[in-house]
C-alpha cells in the first residue's frame, strides 16, 4: 500500500504530517480511521501554549474534555519531542490517549518516552506557528478538514 500523509486544512493554512507507523502503528491506524470518518473536521485548536505546543482533536466537545470514546494503549517510543513532532495527548493514565493530539512548536524533550509520538510535520509548520494561543483559546483556529493523501 502506498504511504499516506495527513493533511490538515486549518484556518491558518495547510499542515502536512508524515505518519510514523514504525513508532506507533495502532495510533497511526486510529488517526487514519478518525480522519477518514471526518471526526477531525471543524475541530478547534483548544489549548495552544506559546513556546510549547498546539493541541487539538476533541471532536466531541471542542474544549479538551472529549474524544472519540476509544482509548488507546500507550505506544511510548524514544522519538524525541522536537519542533514539528505530533504526539498524542492523554490524561494521567498512560493508556488514556484517544483522539486528541498536539504539535510541538519547539523542543519539549521532557515529554520523551511519556507520550506517544505518531508523526511529524513535513510541510506547513509556518502555519502551525500562526495558530492563536490560549488556555482555553478565545475564538480558536480550527482544523477545517483532515484528509489522507498519497505521498508523492
Amino acid at each position: 500500500m502506498a504511504e499516506e500523509l495527513l493533511v490538515l486544512e486549518t484556518t491558518k493554512g495547510d499542515v502536512t504530517i508524515k505518519f510514523r507507523p514504525d513508532l506507533a502503528p495502532n495510533h497511526v491506524a486510529r488517526i487514519k480511521e478518525l480522519a477518514t470518518e471526518g471526526f477531525y473536521n471543524n475541530v478547534p485548536f483548544h489549548r495552544v501554549i506559546e513556546g510549547f505546543m498546539a493541541q487539538t482533536g476533541d471532536g466531541q466537545f471542542g474544549n479538551g474534555t472529549g474524544g472519540s470514546g476509544k482509548k488507546l494503549k500507550a505506544e511510548f517510543n524514544a522519538q524525541p519531542h522536537v519542533r514539528g513532532t505530533c504526539s498524542m495527548a492523554r490524561a494521567q493514565n498512560p493508556d488514556s490517549g484517544d483522539s486528541q493530539f498536539f504539535i510541538c512548536f519547539t523542543d519539549a524533550r521532557f515529554l520523551d518516552n511519556q507520550y506517544t509520538v505518531w508523526g511529524e510535520v513535513i510541510d506547513g509548520m509556518d502555519n502551525v506557528d500562526k495558530i492563536k494561543r490560549g488556555e482555553p483559546v478565545r475564538d480558536p483556529d480550527m482544523i477545517v478538514t483532515a484528509k489522507l493523501v498519497a505521498a508523492e
